[in-house]
């Protein structure tokens, strides 16, 4: 390793005491940039992939249902429900273990395996005949692909500093957005296939986009690495710079933490995670009502199929850039949730627009207000909860919950939209225009709780206090930041 990696300044230590090259960013700001651009360039696409896939798989049930589905198997709305609802039954059931024991099988192999799968089931969706073959291949579905968004998140923390995270994230999610503008052209040019091989347009939606996640997920094995030493896109200099960074952001990075149920209790007992778990369920509750209805909300205004599928195209189009613009925010002035409560701010605008409006160009005009301002606080939101959960095992915990809450949410919106209450679903978007209040204030309400947890531990005296039992043991810092992670005085909560 080259001696102006590791060069550091006289007596400089990291957050953890311990001789750390604290000079590091002043010296070779240049090579820590260009190591982070190659993560960006070699990490982020593939997985960016896998997500868009992922969300396009679980939500083009949507189109399917625009192009035929729901009259083809003679499905009722309660049964279309069902089949929809019933896939976050086992998506909240494999949150936690799939978070679990990521470190232990590894990103590297859980990631590609979890959507190999999920492909080959979204598939099989496109050779269904009635109502209880649907539902079972959902059932399937949402087993294998619940975890990988929580995943995702979680893998990503392992080579992004906190600040840098929410872009990441955003990065990403945006393809969610994507998604939603993407299915919508492709399910408009499939659905053209009908009759193709004695199979329905809205067959063809669920086998070419399943075919193609197989392809993916089959890349994926060589191409994912499950930590920044494993990479083969970094030199070696550009590994240890990572790992360093990421050290001193946090020192609980370091894999020295096994696994203990006290850190799940510790995860479950903080204040500051249980305000985002329930405010994400809440946002749970309007994306997933989006994702899987929206198409249909734009039917009921009075459009023809072709029509509904490329009108779909625009509010998630918009909703991409803000995803963006929010993130970035959020990361250049490390403020998540000011930006977090300024996108609910949006979306409630747009919510009161739909329910105030008496004609459908208002009410479709409402979307490009909602969409953006719903999935503008995804990316702030879940990077939030990922940033101020420490060790390990405890982000690990605390980022499962929150996806738990937020598939709970899935279940709540898919109930939400019968429809004989359509085109304005007057009741739900009341419920929705409520849930994005509560976000806004909540979000308010947690920055105000994490200042004051910062400024208690920066309390005079606090600090000894806090570490004063591990003072008589060997390698007193690593214990103490395994042991109390972000409660340790020298780790600062982002706001």
């Amino acid at each position: 390793m080259s001696r102006t990696l590791l060069t550091t300044s006289p007596g400089s230590q990291g957050s953890m005491g311990t001789k750390r090259p604290h000079a590091l960013l002043q010296v070779n700001k240049d090579l820590e940039e260009k190591a982070v651009r190659r993560i960006d360039y070699t990490v982020l696409p593939i997985i960016t992939m896998f997500y868009l896939l992922s969300f396009l798989d679980r939500a083009n049930i949507g189109n399917a249902r625009v192009a035929g589905l729901q009259k083809d198997l003679k499905l009722t709305d309660a049964q279309y429900q069902i089949c929809v609802s019933i896939l976050f039954v086992p998506y909240i059931v494999a949150e936690l273990p799939s978070n679990l024991i990521l470190r232990k099988i590894g990103p590297t192999i859980l990631l590609p395996t979890l959507l190999t799968v999920s492909g080959i089931i979204v598939t099989l969706q496109g050779l269904v005949t009635n109502f209880i073959a649907l539902a079972s291949v959902r059932v399937l579905l949402g087993l294998v692909e619940g975890p990988i968004a929580s995943c995702i998140v979680n893998y990503l923390s392992g080579f992004y500093t906190r600040k840098e995270l929410s872009l990441r994230i955003a990065l990403f999610f945006s393809t969610a957005s994507l998604s939603g503008a993407f299915s919508g052209l492709l399910a408009a040019a499939i659905q053209n296939m009908d009759s193709i091989a004695g199979r329905p347009g809205w067959a063809w939606i669920f086998i070419l986009e399943g075919l193609f996640t197989v392809f993916m997920g089959l890349a994926g094995f060589s191409l994912i690495p499950s930590t920044p030493r494993q990479s083969k896109f970094l030199t070696s200099e550009q590994k240890e710079l990572i790992m360093v960074r990421l050290e001193r952001d946090r020192p609980s990075i370091r894999p020295s933490d096994k696994f203990s149920a006290k850190e799940l209790l510790r995860s479950i007992r903080s204040p500051h995670v249980i305000l985002l778990v329930i405010l994400l369920f809440m946002l749970g509750t309007t994306v997933f009502g989006l994702v899987l209805f929206l198409p249909s909300i734009v039917s009921e205004l009075g459009f023809n199929r072709n029509k509904t599928q490329l009108l779909s195209v625009g509010p998630f189009a918009v909703g991409f850039f803000v995803i963006l613009l929010s993130a970035y925010l959020s990361d250049h002035y490390q403020s998540r949730g000011i930006t977090t409560a300024l996108m609910a701010t949006l979306a409630v605008s747009g919510y009161s627009m739909f329910l105030a409006a008496s004609n459908e160009f208002t009410m479709y005009g409402a979307l490009y207000l909602i969409v953006p301002g719903i999935y503008g606080m995804v990316p702030t939101s879940t990077g939030w909860l990922a940033n101020n959960s420490e060790p390990y095992y405890r982000r690990a915990t605390s980022l499962a919950l929150g996806f738990i809450t937020s598939n709970a949410g899935g279940i709540l919106s898919t109930w939400s939209f019968p429809s004989k209450e359509g085109p304005k679903y007057r009741k739900t978007t009341i419920m929705n225009l409520i849930f994005t209040i509560c976000i806004a204030l909540g979000s308010l309400l947690n920055v105000a709780y994490l200042s004051w947890k910062n400024k208690s531990k920066a309390r005079l005296g606090r600090r000894e206090e806090l570490l004063e039992k591990y003072k008589a043991d060997e390698d007193s810092d690593l214990k103490a930041w395994m042991e109390l992670g972000d409660e340790h005085p020298d780790f600062w909560y982002t706001l």
